[in-house]
């Protein structure tokens, strides 16, 4: 067979070659129709407690990422940073077990076949599963999409999973085809009556081939002509969620059926799977219904849930809308049906990539505003009438998405929200800070709400919380109550008696709640010359008003801007902190003539306004001066970092195949790890590619992320030649700076060169246990962040932030010598 290189990794763990303990072991059936479900195994109690946090301890990681592991036996020691624990023999029955060991530790499991073969895990309750050395992604949720394609090969293949929830089931089902549709997962679009434009849906597409799928998907509405579609890019062993668009149809129809065909081109026609079919919902326009859309964050299709106005005798001016945030495992469909109708108002739930996606951070915020700019132009509201609430994880993005973005909103409304991670959710900080600490731990700024609270000083606010809530502590709405309290001019306070977390659709369509939003406005732009702003990040949150911050002084540190306009002595004065560029865009104020500028004590006179009516400013010391608008090789809030920020503006994952056999398995399995897991977290839809395939040229100004380092991927040096960081083997040199070592990780984020906006993120290492280290960074998790390069030892498994060799910050030109970087 021609393998893809990941198998090439059965290599590098030693103890896949050993014989396996008969507990752990079990037979696979010669039946090519025969599951295997797991059944004896081994568990190992959790030896250290998680976080969420950019760095971790975990012994057996260690071991792994060093290619020390062996496959345990019961009763093998393994000591952890504060105990120890041994390897426990469990029966398992009916494939599934629930042990105190899966609440944060691991199961291992053996299975032994006669020949070489794919076959389909399906498990649910881990966080990932190394098989045979590969990681592939887990269910944590254990929602039961996970149909993953792996080749068993002869003898014996060794599942290592992890756990987190108490419960693990998992089994191995045989493979029909080399490739085939899922029909779990699937994100279909409502038909509207009297809509003729074309919908898209999203299908999970599984190659169980060992090359590229090269395959069409024919798309077919009740018995009209299928529409037929080239396919994207599917590595081999892989899973990606696919784009694909439905015909028009404004007209009725009678039970609308969506039937899914794949036709791969390069299978016999007796080798081409069963079509799959759906049901699709034709709504009225007037009626509850979810519109798809592609997003550009991934190209990946999200939709969003409308419950649409109540028509009303007041027929004057647009619609107000109402953005909703759903809670932790509710769908934004859900979310919208707990509301009537109101009389003049859409009511919007986007859905924060999954039902427990982002937490409203990240990629979830994101994909809020995301929804909210295409609800607004597509149900044409008025921008003066837009609110924003939500309840539990999506009270939480109702404070966040409120402080980050306070322009959006005339007025918002938490119910049962918390605070941030700080105070909810695992995010606490260790109390034993150290200045390498504190600076990678800058770059989660963002997430910290209190400090951005100042925002809200202009929006209305209104705090609903249960008093009896179990769930999200009262005391997270009491502190709001508090810290508003001291400087808000408008903001509701109401502790319902005796309330839990959820005490029925009331939680959220609240009379008093919605009453107090909608007879709050945005005032009109003209009426607003006070600006009082401050933000985390131009990467996050850059505008407000007729100011955008373009650049810090200093990055992650709370940037503000407080300024007044006085149209009728054309001046604006005021005073910043942390801001080296900011853009005035006066045109909303209707600024004419000669303006006056009083900025920090520099004094600007006599500036003629350009035909665009913005004016931007650099600082220059202390002295404030006028300035072209920054060029594309600076950072600007489009391209500024941190790390996370390169997982944006359709990404593209791009494995090396330049270097050994095992660096290059490494590569093709990280790569297809992650975008397996921004599909299960995020609902998304990522292209996985070689060097030797990429093509520049077909990606114009999408951002790329490189698994490898100079001497192991084809790419580095076309889009890396000229960056101050370099990795190669045994060696990161960071300016003048370097670390040796082959256990070293290092990710950071460099501009595109051949593109204006886009940015390269980069996953290396210097040798194999650098490499592996990076497999299990948690930066798909919310509130988890990296600056813009970081540097990482395996050591970081045994003593946590010792671990940290460098982090930090390129300055705005991008350069390392003015930069702020701490090396241990």
């Amino acid at each position: 067979m021609n393998f893809p290189p990941s198998q090439y990794l059965l290599l590098l763990f030693s103890f896949l070659a050993l014989p396996i303990g008969s507990l752990a072991a079990t037979r696979a059936e010669e039946s090519p129709s025969k599951e295997i479900l797991l059944q004896d195994a081994l568990v190992l109690r959790p030896l250290s407690r998680g976080a969420r946090s950019p760095i971790h301890i975990d012994p057996i990681e260690y071991e792994l990422v060093n290619g020390r592991w062996k496959a345990p036996q019961a009763g093998d020691p393994v000591q952890g940073p504060n105990s120890k624990q041994n390897w426990e023999a469990v029966k398992v029955k009916e494939g599934r077990l629930q042990h105190p060991a899966l609440q944060g530790g691991y199961l291992y499991w053996s299975v032994n076949s006669d020949n070489e073969k794919v076959m389909l895990l399906e498990a649910a309750g881990h966080s990932l599963v190394y098989v045979n050395g590969e990681p592939r992604v887990g269910d944590p949720y254990s929602n039961g999409i996970l149909r993953i394609p792996i080749l068993l090969r002869k003898g014996n293949n060794n599942f290592l999973f992890a756990a987190g929830r108490g419960s693990l089931s998992a089994k191995l089902v045989p493979v029909q085809s080399t490739a085939l549709l899922s029909d779990r997962d699937p994100t279909p679009p409502d038909y509207i009556l009297g809509e003729n434009s074309a919908l898209w849906g999203g299908v999970v597409v599984i190659n169980a081939g060992t090359k590229v799928l090269d395959a069409d998907l024919e798309v077919t509405l009740n018995l009209e002509k299928p529409l037929r579609q080239k396919l994207p890019r599917i590595e081999a062993l892989s899973v990606r969620k696919v784009p694909f668009q439905l015909p028009a149809h404004a007209e009725k129809l009678e039970k609308p059926k969506l039937t899914l065909r794949l036709v791969p081109s390069a299978l016999e026609e007796k080798a081409i799977p069963a079509p799959i079919q759906f049901d699709l919902q034709q709504k009225n326009p007037t009626e509850l219904h979810k519109r798809t859309f592609i997003s550009q964050i991934d190209g990946s299709v999200q939709y969003y849930a409308v419950q649409p106005a109540k028509s009303s005798e007041n027929k004057e001016g647009a619609p107000g809308l109402i953005l909703t945030l759903h809670g932790a495992g509710v769908e934004g469909m859900g979310q919208a049906a707990a509301y009537s109708s109101i009389p003049g108002v859409h009511i919007v739930a986007a859905t924060n990539r999954r039902p427990f996606g982002f937490d409203w951070e990240d990629w979830g915020r994101f994909d809020a505003i995301e929804v909210l700019e295409l609800a607004q132009k597509s149900l044409k509201t008025d921008p003066r009438r837009t609110y924003l609430t939500g309840h539990s994880m999506g009270g939480h993005g109702t404070w966040h998405v409120g402080v980050t973005f306070p322009d959006r909103f005339a007025a918002i409304a938490p119910s049962a929200g918390w605070v941030s991670f700080a105070s909810y959710g695992g995010g606490r900080r260790s109390t034993e800070t150290t200045p390498m600490q504190d600076l990678l731990l800058r770059a989660s700024l963002p997430s910290q709400t209190l400090n951005l609270k100042n925002n809200l000083s202009q929006l209305g606010v209104y705090i609903l919380h249960g008093d009896a809530d179990d769930n999200v502590p009262v005391d997270q709405a009491r502190t709001m109550r508090k810290e508003l309290a001291e400087f808000h001019p408008d903001f509701v306070y109401y502790e319902r008696p005796g309330a839990g977390h959820w005490w029925g659709n009331q939680c959220v369509h609240w009379p008093p709640l919605i009453d107090f939003l909608i007879h709050h406005e945005l005032p009109d732009p003209q009426t607003l010359p006070k600006i009082d702003f401050v933000t985390a990040s131009p990467a996050i949150s850059d505008r407000y008003r007729w100011v955008t911050i373009e650049a810090q002084i200093k990055s992650f540190e709370l940037s503000s801007v407080q300024l007044n306009f006085d149209p009728k002595e054309m001046r604006i004065q005021g005073n910043t902190k942390n801001v080296e560029r900011l853009t005035l865009d006066l045109r909303s104020l209707k600024a004419a003539g000669k303006i006056q500028i009083r900025l920090d004590g520099s004094k600007l006179e006599n500036l003629s306004l350009p035909d665009s009516k913005k004016l931007t400013l650099i600082r220059d010391q202390q002295t404030w001066k006028l300035s072209e608008p920054a060029g594309p090789e600076i950072k600007n809030p489009q391209r500024s970092g941190p790390f996370k920020e390169a997982f944006r503006n359709r990404m593209v994952f791009i494995y090396g195949t330049k270097g050994t056999s095992e660096e290059n398995a490494w590569s093709f399995a990280k790569a297809r790890y992650d975008a397996e897991t921004f599909w299960y977290r995020g609902n998304g839809s990522i292209e996985v590619i070689s060097d030797s395939a990429f093509d520049p040229a077909k990606y114009p100004d999408q951002n790329v992320i490189l698994y490898g380092n100079a001497e192991t991927h084809g790419c580095w040096k076309s889009l890396l030649g000229d960056s101050p960081v370099q990795v190669k083997r045994g060696q990161i040199a960071v300016g003048k700076k370097d670390a040796s070592g082959e256990n070293l990780a290092c990710l950071f984020v460099r501009p595109r060169a051949d593109s204006k906006s886009a940015s390269v993120g980069v996953v290396s290492g210097t040798g194999l246990p650098g490499l592996h280290l990076t497999e299990r960074i948690p930066y798909f998790s919310s509130g988890v962040e990296f600056p813009d390069c970081t540097i990482l030892d395996t050591e970081m498994l045994l003593k946590g932030s010792p671990g940290v060799r460098m982090t930090g910050f390129f300055d705005n030109s991008w350069s390392v010598d003015k930069g702020e970087f701490l090396w241990k």
